[in-house]
């Protein structure tokens, strides 16, 4: 699509018809493809990725349909938030995290607490696992297990905009996606504390979550750069996103 024609668009001078908006779908169906894939990375083998697809999809017309160019927010922006919240709500429509796996992330989340507090620094798998009275191939597998693990969604801070589904907050803190001034506040707090916590992983997992939400770098880039394969970066970051889940409870819990 011509750079003018969008602008013209945004701008609120041009009204929606018919073949403007299949330009519009044709324009940004990279951007479904890129935001389904960077998704799937963090998801079970079993959930397909054309799932996510036809999920953003719909997202991306219900984002043209009700685009206002008065708020002041780009399209893009805009619709990348409506494509990311389709493709989330399709996941719970799957009920893909079942209750017997939040239970084993909760005692991951309190084990890493417990020996934090015990020991003063960062801990070890080894540690953890023994905590958890389980081997460290065990510890793997319940990580393994928690593939996709998000740190705190924007429902869990009471934020509810007029769409369904809500992101992570942690792909929001290396963006200008929030257009919300209290949503904005908020999320710059916790950005804080999270900063925070990020800065006390042990170097691996500092790296691979700098890489990911910052860097943008694919679990496949991540993995070169590290020497490491393409799963164990996923685990990593499992790994250090269970430690935050916790940091960051911890914290709003006092």
């Amino acid at each position: 699509m011509k750079g003018a024609l969008l602008k013209e668009w945004e701008s609120g001078s041009r009204e929606i018809d018919p073949s403007l908006r299949d330009e519009l779908i044709l324009e940004y169906a990279p951007l479904i493809k890129y935001v389904a894939q960077r998704m799937a990375v963090r998801l079970p083998p079993h959930i397909e990725i054309d799932d996510l697809v036809n999920a953003g999809t719909i997202g991306l017309i219900d984002a043209i349909e009700k685009f206002d160019s008065n708020r002041g927010v780009k399209f893009r922006t805009y619709a990348e938030f409506r494509v990311r919240g389709a493709m989330l709500d399709e996941l719970r429509s799957l009920d893909w995290f079942p209750r017997s796996l939040r239970k084993k992330i909760h005692q991951l989340e309190e084990a890493y607490e417990t020996l934090e507090q015990r020991l003063g620094r960062s801990v070890t798998e080894e540690e953890v696992a023994e905590m958890l009275g389980v081997d460290v191939d065990e510890f793997h597998k319940i990580v393994h297990q928690a593939n996709g693990v998000s740190l705190i969604s924007l429902e869990d801070l009471g934020y509810t905009p007029d769409r369904k589904g809500a992101d992570d907050v942690l792909d929001f803190f290396a963006s200008d996606h929030v257009d919300d001034p209290s949503l904005h506040l908020r999320i710059k707090e916790i950005e804080e504390i999270v900063g925070e916590a990020i800065n006390l992983l042990p170097e691996k997992q500092r790296l691979v979550i700098t890489l990911y939400y910052y860097e943008e770098l694919t679990m496949k880039e991540i993995g070169k750069v590290l020497g490491i394969t393409e799963s164990r970066v996923s685990q990593i970051r499992t790994e250090a996103m269970i430690y935050l889940r916790g940091k960051l409870k911890r914290v709003m819990r006092d």
